[in-house]
């Protein structure tokens, strides 16, 4: 039986994968007037005197809003908010696993953008942040702008931020594995949907100079027609030799492929046409753009998969966690720049010098030590740029 198979047998067991339990006991009336009325009138009256009480007396500072429209969920596509519950489950889980973080999923019925950020904003004063997941691009990109300007919270897109962060932490050690760096290397990211537009984006405030971007049309040039907002902004900032073509075209003499597309899209002779050494992150789930032992006998000296059955396995959970935690604990305004590089640095230090293989970038995906470095990274940057409120 494949993992799948199995998954919808435990799903059907499991009837969710999160429940609400109580941090008070109501066993007599004392402890039902403490909990409830009469008592329950005081706090909210401090609340009333004090908003910034919401985050003392609830558990409002704990407590974060995984959010779907159900448009981009997985590889699946456009499936629905009901049908992207599971998903939202299992973040929420992996929140309260990974590092403390009581998260709730919430699935909504709209695909304006509009409408989503009013509901969302709507809502808002329930939560410590707001966690955007699968919402579809260029969309996601809108919301999340909208929902910033509006919120006193984190507002935080994985798909977009997630991936750029991990993605980022696992190609600052491939570089030290292949001696090579960041300001002189040639990358090209295959996918300019939202993790692909996050991920150029980061690795350009870590000081990339060398960028082309591929989507479905080809490369991506200032001045194509087929580009949305996002992918026209980038435009400016990428491909500054103005070169044509496919990904073929662009592959040739790179350093580095990043790939947030297609299955089975690159091939060997792809590959061979690279520079020396170079390094694969190919992220399409559940089939890569290419195949780890394909690119490696191609080349690759470094290769990272979407894939926990493959080393250098590029996951979310890795940051979002320990980002969320941080955020709450300093009790942040929103989730900036900075805290976003600290992040993909204190990832990667956590394999040290000692231990960097080819096949080992990143720490695992069920290191306990992440999240508490996560969050203490973030803490810093937030204090840092005084956007910290406690």
């Amino acid at each position: 039986m494949d993992i799948r198979q199995r998954s919808l047998e435990e799903h059907y067991k499991w009837k969710g994968k999160i429940e609400v339990i109580s941090r008070v006991q109501i066993n007599t009336r004392d402890d039902l007037s403490l909990a409830y009325t009469p008592g329950v009138a005081e706090p909210c009256l401090e609340i009333q005197k004090d908003y910034n009480k919401s985050f003392e007396l609830t558990r409002r500072s704990n407590l974060v809003a995984v959010i779907t429209d159900g448009t981009a969920v997985l590889g699946l596509g456009d499936i629905g908010p009901e049908a992207g519950m599971p998903v939202m489950e299992g973040k929420c889980a992996l929140f309260k696993e990974f590092a403390g973080v009581d998260a709730f999923p919430i699935c909504m019925r709209t695909k304006n953008v509009d409408e989503l950020v009013r509901s969302i904003y709507l809502i808002s004063g329930s939560f410590g942040g707001i966690n955007l997941e699968d919402i579809s691009a260029p969309r996601c990109f809108e919301v999340e702008q909208k929902l910033k300007e509006l919120c006193d919270i984190p507002v935080f897109h994985d798909d977009q931020h997630g991936t750029a962060i991990v993605v980022a932490a696992a190609l600052i050690n491939a570089l030290k594995i292949v001696k090579k760096d960041m300001g002189t290397v040639k990358i090209v990211i295959n996918g300019a949907g939202s993790a692909g537009i996050a991920i150029a984006k980061h690795l350009l405030n870590l000081g990339l100079k060398n960028l082309t971007m591929v989507d479905r049309f080809g490369i991506i040039c200032d001045g194509m027609k087929e580009l949305n907002p996002a992918q026209a902004d980038l435009a400016k900032l990428s491909n500054l030799t103005h070169q044509n073509g496919f990904l073929a075209d662009a592959m040739k003499d790179s350093d580095v492929f990043i790939g947030v597309s297609a299955p089975g899209i690159v091939n060997a002779d792809m590959i061979k046409s690279m520079a020396s050494d170079p390094i694969i992150f190919a992220m399409a789930n559940p089939t890569p753009e290419i195949m780890p032992d394909i690119a490696k006998a191609a080349g690759a000296r470094v290769v990272g998969t979407g894939r926990s059955d493959f080393p250098n396995q590029i996951n979310n959970v890795l940051a979002f966690p320990g980002i969320f935690r941080g955020a709450l604990d300093c009790r942040a305004t929103t989730i900036n720049e900075e805290m976003k590089v600290a992040t993909s640095y204190a990832i990667a230090n956590l394999v040290s010098d000692k231990e960097l293989t080819a096949d080992y970038i990143l720490p695992d995906a069920l290191d306990k030590r992440i999240g508490k470095v996560v969050a203490q990274a973030v803490i810093n940057a937030a204090h840092a740029t005084r956007i910290a409120r406690i």
